[in-house]
């Protein structure tokens, strides 16, 4: 299945638990600096595009176009790696949580890099992917898929970027894979894991014997024994970094 089609099936309900964290929109909008236009690519259905600058979204999925709300910046049909923009067109470009769905993400991030002045990436390290417990304990076929992403080290060297640690809040309101890392009992919501890609890309099987393990160790006390270093923090480094150049 390809990532426009991935989305095309998951993204039908998408926006029930995928929504901008506003503690992490404002690191984002940060590291753009006085960026005036924008480019969102990957753009999804507009979670953390600023809304006081001119920003122009880049999204494959038809379904997830179809999810941005009226207010939304416009949004043309495009891919990561075949931009269909001028060179150093837009003051900055931004991609949030979506490299790891580009065919080749090393071009993709240098299409970013080739139409705009300043690039911001939000990503992740597959090394504390590996370590996060939902990962280590419950979907280690996950590693695997992401096995071929390219490395940090790559992704930062292709655009030039410094690597800028990004916590994820307790509580937070976005509801990617890492975001419950102190909330377990949220993976058993089916509507919390229709908004995760990794779950249709790991299959039914393998996502209902997660669950039941899981659900067990919630239940039985396993998981906050196992985990009760995470308990009391307020956040957590899961392994998400933004890549900023300029």
């Amino acid at each position: 299945m390809s990532n426009a089609h991935l989305y095309d099936s998951i993204g039908v309900t998408y926006t029930v638990t995928r929504r901008t964290d506003p503690r992490i929109a404002a690191q984002i909008w940060q590291a753009l600096g006085d960026a005036r236009t924008v480019l969102n690519v990957g753009a999804g259905s507009g979670s953390y595009e600023p809304v006081d600058r001119q920003v122009l979204a880049v999204e494959p999925s038809a379904v997830m176009r179809a999810h941005r709300p009226p207010e939304a910046a416009p949004c043309v049909a495009a891919k990561a790696e075949n931009l269909p923009f001028s060179d150093g067109a837009f003051d900055a470009a931004m991609a949030v949580a979506t490299t790891h769905h580009w065919r080749d993400p090393i071009a993709g991030l240098r299409e970013l890099r080739r139409v705009a002045s300043r690039v911001v990436v939000l990503t992740f390290d597959i090394a504390g992917l590996s370590r996060f417990w939902l990962t280590r304990d419950y979907l280690s076929e996950l590693a695997g898929l992401v096995g071929n992403h390219p490395s940090l080290a790559e992704q930062a060297q292709a655009l030039g970027a410094k690597l800028v640690p990004l916590s994820i809040p307790w509580d937070c309101t976005d509801g990617f894979p890492e975001a419950y890392w102190r909330r377990p009992e949220a993976y058993l919501d089916e509507d919390v894991r229709r908004g995760m890609s990794i779950w249709a890309r790991v299959g039914a099987d393998v996502e209902q014997r997660a669950v039941s393990s899981l659900q067990d160790d919630v239940a039985s006390g396993r998981w906050a024994e196992r985990n009760r270093e995470l308990l009391g923090l307020d956040a957590a480094d899961i392994g998400l970094r933004l890549l900023v150049t300029g």
